[in-house]
């Protein structure tokens, strides 16, 4: 599987595995009306369904890839959506994990 389809793939996850905690912050957090649990629901369900597409051979490994781009969207979640504009060290940060995201997912394993 190419890269790309790969990204979209760990984007769609992350995106809505941010949305579905999101959702749960609103409500515990910033006082929301507990209707945002069902929506957040959906979107933690999602995550789980897209996740299940990566092309890693075992689950822990694409976890493990995933967690990196985990971390990149949240930071752009940061900025996007939560309007906290990120500093050097949220982006270095993320691009500290994206690498080791990469490597994992992309070097030639045994098995």
């Amino acid at each position: 599987m190419s890269a790309l389809p790969t990204l979209a793939i760990y984007a769609a996850a992350a995106l809505a595995e941010i949305a579905g905690c999101f959702a749960i912050w609103a409500w515990w957090r910033a006082g929301a009306s507990a209707l945002w649990l069902l929506p957040g629901g959906v979107a933690l369900g999602l995550f789980g369904w897209f996740l299940a597409f990566s092309p890693a051979g075992f689950a822990g490994r694409a976890y493990a890839a995933y967690g990196g781009v985990y971390v990149a969207a949240s930071i752009v979640w940061l900025w996007s959506v939560e309007g906290a504009v990120p500093d050097r060290w949220d982006i270095a940060g993320a691009a500290l994990v994206l690498t080791g995201a990469a490597v994992i997912l992309l070097a030639p394993h045994a098995t």
